[in-house]
């Protein structure tokens, strides 16, 4: 039985390492697109562009800390916290490894293990979703507005298809608990192999619900401006785009555990955190390699591929897992 304060120390340990995996990773992102579009990325700030993240900070930190004159203030104020509260929230219940003993203390590969883990999650970003959505309203500027509306309705939309899409692991692990999911891959096919086609919808779904290009309608620049933070300025926006950072390696990690085997790696298994931040920084590279290289949809063809495409496919999938799972059983 692990102790109460160990739970707590590791909580502080990972909320403060994916902090420092956000800021690092706008820094890692600049890079990598500079290097696929022919060109250096941050190069300036510390050596090989190192402090760039701490000097984007500092500068964040410095600018006036305005609103719009009509703006909601409580509310307006709010929403940023609200969208990196639930953000930070939810990597408390991936696991990254398995039990250690530590100076004989149980430590556990994870903060929270909670038997409706995938659940959680979900409810949890769905209240994160107001603090964009309330945010843009708030803001009492137009481009603030239709950026918060496509918010709604793509956030909406693709998270149908988001949670249908990891239907066919929880049929297969028979349980919603995200270590007994990372657990039943252990030395056996990961779920990637039998629920491709859920593993594709959870990629496409997930780029949407983390407003990622080519899915980044909500903030399109060339229509609204900045979208839904175009009225927020300093550390206001600094807290949205940390939100947007870290919902990308929350719903990388939840990738990584559901089809990916999670911190296993066949019989290496004692290597369990590197295997999983291994995983983790190549399904991000994918994400990165996704915007430098794709074009940005309209919003009627965003809409039409969520409904008419994934959402069937998600559905099948979810139905053929369903009757194959009985049938074998």
């Amino acid at each position: 039985m692990e102790p109460w304060w160990i739970s707590v120390i590791k909580a502080l340990v990972i909320i403060n390492l994916v902090l420092f995996g956000f800021a690092y990773l706008t820094l890692i992102e600049r890079k990598v697109m500079g290097r696929m579009q022919l060109r250096y990325g941050p190069n300036r700030a510390g050596p090989y562009g190192l402090l760039q993240p701490i000097a984007d900070l500092v500068k964040l930190l410095n600018k006036e800390s305005f609103f719009p004159v009509g703006a909601i203030d409580i509310l307006y104020i709010l929403s940023p916290f609200i969208a990196a509260f639930t953000a930070l929230t939810t990597f408390s219940v991936i696991p990254w490894g398995g039990g250690w003993e530590i100076a004989g203390y149980q430590v556990n590969g994870y903060v929270a293990d909670v038997p409706i883990a995938l659940i959680l999650i979900f409810a949890i970003g769905s209240i994160g979703i107001y603090g964009f959505i309330v945010g843009g309203w708030s803001s009492d500027s137009k481009f603030a507005l239709l950026g918060s509306m496509r918010t709604c309705a793509q956030l909406v939309s693709y998270e149908v298809a988001l949670a249908l899409s990891v239907l066919g692991v929880v049929l297969m692990a028979q349980s919603l608990s995200l270590v007994s999911i990372a657990d039943a891959q252990a030395g056996t096919w990961w779920y990637v192999v039998p629920q491709f086609a859920g593993f594709l919808v959870f990629l496409f779904a997930g780029t949407a619900e983390t407003a990622r290009a080519p899915f980044d309608l909500p903030e399109a620049e060339q229509e609204l401006v900045a979208g839904y933070h175009t009225e927020y300025g300093g550390m206001r926006f600094g807290l949205f785009t940390m939100s947007e950072y870290i919902n990308l390696i929350t719903l990388s990690a939840l990738c990584v555990t559901l089809f990916l085997g999670g911190w296993h790696f066949f019989f290496w298994d004692f290597l369990g955190p590197l295997w999983f931040i291994l995983k983790l920084a190549l399904l991000i590279f994918v994400f990165i390699w996704m915007r430098t290289t794709l074009p940005r949809l309209r919003y009627d063809q965003l809409m039409r591929f969520g409904w008419k495409v994934l959402l069937p496919v998600a559905t099948i999938n979810a139905v053929v897992t369903a009757v194959l799972v009985v049938w074998i059983d």
